[in-house]
């Protein structure tokens, strides 16, 4: 079985070879295929895998292009991690908001937008060459902003295309453990958008055991949400929110963090992977030890100006492995074997959730068999919940309307839009000032 892993020489490329190297069953992946537009990225990631690997006598084989129509031929999944305007375009996103005193974040707000209108186009491209060389294929979709991508990209692969987060599953896993429970045994009731959802339930054994984790004030303070919201905050809701949600809820004290922080997140990223990728143009450098050492300092770092801010302390250790590599090779045994699973992933709203159409891309427990995805119906959001959701949809709808129709005025109106975007006359400023540092918006007229 083949898989092109798009965006190739991204640094989180090692996680899911890692995963696919643990996966010995009949019907398990024999050849990846790395594509990336930087020769000297995929060279740096192919020695990081081939150390990987060492040892390892079934091992997948490993080949690289820059070839985007040969990587896709004959593929059986494709996995996309592209990063239009790599980090540097990250870290402008960031800047040009925090100068007009909004949140940057890359896939919330302003930063989430930009980055939008730069992808789109590109991941379109992408779905409609699937669609030619690779019609049988699956795609999976970690590119951010994951559940806008996932929308554009099923208009030309329909449900043939599944959006992949670990948001989700690191949440169910957190309180999981809190509630003393298995998250193999959990059953997660979470429903929104991408990095916009909420726990509302986590049953075992037919019983919800949220209540119990809601009435402890002890229990409810012991894990990153916890620390993240506060404790009265949660208990308000009466759910537990995606850690983003918090860019939502504490937007101030966000915003006030990354303005005074030395660096944005961006730039942090920027500056560590242009280390790794110099250390790795030495031949001599071992290739497993240094991306693993940079790897560790990168997770560490997550979220830390919003953590800084609630005073919630450093992560847990439980908390610095990924998990977005095995939610992929779940999915990608679920398809393949009809292994059937429940997974939270980006898909067509279809019937699920009645404030949207049944096109909207949400973020849901699916099913996944050898027919792919199919949401599973939840109960209605609360009315606070509802308001968000449908809120920042329509903003992606606009963005997906400018990406199509080149319209500044379409591409302004998805900032001034957003919940996160005080001003129309700031969301003008906002898009001057994107489009004077990414090229990649020349479209916009």
């Amino acid at each position: 079985m083949k898989l092109t892993i798009l965006g190739g020489g991204g640094f989180r490329v090692p996680l899911v070879y890692g995963a696919l190297l643990q996966d010995h069953a009949e019907g398990r992946v024999t050849h990846v295929v790395l594509h990336d537009l930087d020769p000297a990225r995929l060279s740096a990631v192919t020695r990081v895998l081939a150390e990987q690997a060492a040892g390892v006598p079934d091992a997948p084989e490993v080949s690289a292009t820059t070839d985007l129509d040969e990587a896709l031929r004959g593929a059986d999944f494709v996995f996309s991690a592209i990063r239009v305007g790599g980090l540097e375009g990250r870290a402008n996103d960031e800047r040009v908001a925090l100068d007009q005193g909004v949140l940057g974040q890359e896939t919330v707000g302003a930063g989430g937008i930009a980055y939008g209108l730069r992808t789109v186009p590109v991941a379109v491209d992408i779905a409609r060459r699937v669609a030619r060389l690779a019609p049988d294929a699956w795609v999976i979709n970690f590119t951010n902003p994951a559940g806008l991508v996932t929308e554009a990209m099923s208009r030309h692969l329909g449900d043939r295309v599944i959006g992949i987060c670990d948001s989700p599953v690191g949440l169910g896993r957190r309180i999981a453990r809190v509630l003393g429970a298995n998250p193999k045994e959990a059953w997660i009731d979470y429903v929104g958008l991408n990095h916009l959802g909420w726990v509302r339930g986590l049953r075992v054994a037919g019983r919800d055991e949220l209540p119990r984790l809601l009435a402890d004030p002890d229990l409810l303070g012991s894990f990153e949400e916890g620390k993240l919201f506060g404790v009265d905050w949660l208990r308000s809701l009466g759910a537990i929110p995606n850690e983003y949600l918090h860019y939502y809820y504490f937007n101030r004290e966000a915003v006030r963090a990354y303005q005074q922080a030395e660096k944005t997140r961006g730039a942090f990223l920027h500056d560590q992977q242009a280390r790794f990728y110099a250390e790795m143009r030495n031949p001599d450098a071992p290739a497993w030890k240094v991306w693993d050492r940079t790897r560790a300092e990168r997770e560490a770092t997550y979220m830390a100006e919003n953590r800084e801010t609630a005073g919630a302390g450093e992560r847990d250790e439980d908390d610095l492995s990924g998990g977005y590599e095995k939610v992929a090779l779940a999915l990608m045994r679920a398809i393949a074997r009809d292994e059937r699973t429940t997974l939270i992933l980006n898909v067509r709203n279809q019937r699920t959730l009645s404030v949207l159409d049944a096109d909207a891309v949400i973020e849901v427990p699916c099913l996944v068999d050898a027919n792919g995805a199919h949401p599973v119906t939840v109960d209605p959001l609360p009315d606070h919940a509802t308001g968000l959701v449908c809120a920042v949809k329509a903003v992606e709808r606009e963005v997906l309307a400018a990406a199509d129709s080149g319209s500044r005025a379409t591409a302004v109106k998805a900032f001034a839009l957003h919940p996160l975007v005080d001003s129309v006359n700031v969301a003008r400023r906002l898009v001057e000032g994107y489009t004077e540092v990414h090229p990649g918006l020349a479209y916009l007229r």
